[in-house]
C-alpha cells in the first residue's frame, strides 16, 4: 500500500492467464483504458441509492461485466468475498465507447440494518481477442468500489485487544468491537528508555477494519529492544483513536 498525500493506492497483480489487476483510489480511480469515480458508495435509511460513473477514456469500446460480492474479514482481518444478490445494481453488462460515459447504480432493497453490511461491487473490463499473430496475455483491468450500508445508529468501537512482546517483535491486535467499519489510517510505536528519553520509533500502515473484525500487526524492535524500558502503541482511525502500554524487561528482547 502506497500513500501519496491524500490519495491511498492499493495494487493487487494475480499472474495467470489473464492477469487482474485491482485498484483503489481516492477521487477518480483509472488505469489502462477507463476510470470511475467515486471510489466509494455510503447508503443508508435516507441515501437508498447511488451511482458510479465510468469513463472509458481509452482509444477503442471496450465492454465490461459487473458484479457485486459481499465483503467480510476473517478473523486475521483478512477480506473475503461472496457473490451476493443483495443489493439491486444495473446494467449487469455496460459496453463503453471511447470517450464515453456510462452510469452503474446501486440501491437498497432494504435499508433497516442494525449492524452495518459491506459489499464490493467490481467492474471489470472483458478482454477482447487479440488479432496479432503470436502468444498473448489478455489484462483484465478490475476496480472494486466498496458500498457501505449503515446501521440505524452507528457505535463505533475498538480496541487493542492484545500486546504482545517477544523476542524483539511486537505484536499488536487491533480489534472492531462495534456495528461499523473503520479506516485505520497510522499505528505509531514508540519506545522509551529508563530515562524518559526516545530511542525506538516506527510507523505502521492500516486499512479497512470491518465491524466485529480484527487485525494482527508487526513491528520488529529488533536491537533497540535491549535499550527499550516502555513502548506506547497508538492507533489512529478516522472515527477514534486507541492507545496501549506494554513495560520492556530483557527477556523479551532475547531471540
Amino acid at each position: 500500500m502506497t500513500i501519496i498525500g491524500n490519495r491511498c493506492r492499493h495494487l493487487a497483480v494475480v499472474l495467470t492467464t489473464v492477469a487482474t489487476l485491482v485498484f483503489f483510489f481516492s477521487g477518480w480511480a483509472g488505469a489502462g483504458t477507463f476510470k470511475v469515480s467515486p471510489i466509494r458508495i455510503d447508503l443508508d435509511k435516507d441515501t437508498k441509492s447511488g451511482f458510479v460513473a465510468v469513463v472509458n477514456d481509452g482509444a477503442e469500446r471496450i465492454n465490461t461485466q459487473i458484479k457485486l460480492f459481499e465483503w467480510t474479514q476473517d478473523a486475521d482481518g483478512k477480506d473475503i468475498y461472496v457473490e451476493s444478490h443483495d443489493l439491486i445494481y444495473f446494467p449487469r453488462i455496460m459496453t463503453i465507447n471511447a470517450g464515453e460515459e456510462r452510469v452503474l447504480r446501486v440501491g437498497l432493497k432494504a435499508s433497516a440494518v442494525a449492524k452495518e453490511r459491506t459489499y464490493r461491487v467490481f467492474i471489470e473490463e472483458i478482454p477482447q481477442p487479440k488479432k496479432a499473430p503470436g502468444a498473448q496475455v489478455a489484462i483484465a483491468i478490475r476496480f472494486g468500489v466498496p458500498i457501505f450500508v449503515k446501521p440505524i445508529k452507528e457505535d463505533p468501537k475498538g480496541a487493542l485487544a492484545g500486546l504482545e512482546l517477544s523476542g524483539g517483535v511486537l505484536k499488536i491486535q487491533v480489534s472492531n468491537d462495534g456495528n461499523t467499519h473503520f479506516t485505520i489510517t497510522a499505528i505509531s510505536v514508540k519506545g522509551k528508555n529508563v530515562k524518559g528519553e526516545e530511542v525506538f520509533s516506527k510507523d505502521l500502515t492500516g486499512w479497512y477494519l470491518l465491524g466485529g473484525s480484527s487485525r494482527l500487526y508487526i513491528a520488529q524492535i529488533g536491537d533497540a529492544c535491549k535499550d527499550v524500558a516502555a513502548l506506547t502503541v497508538e492507533v489512529q482511525t478516522n472515527k477514534l483513536n486507541l492507545t496501549g502500554n506494554i513495560n520492556v524487561n530483557e527477556a523479551m528482547c532475547r531471540p
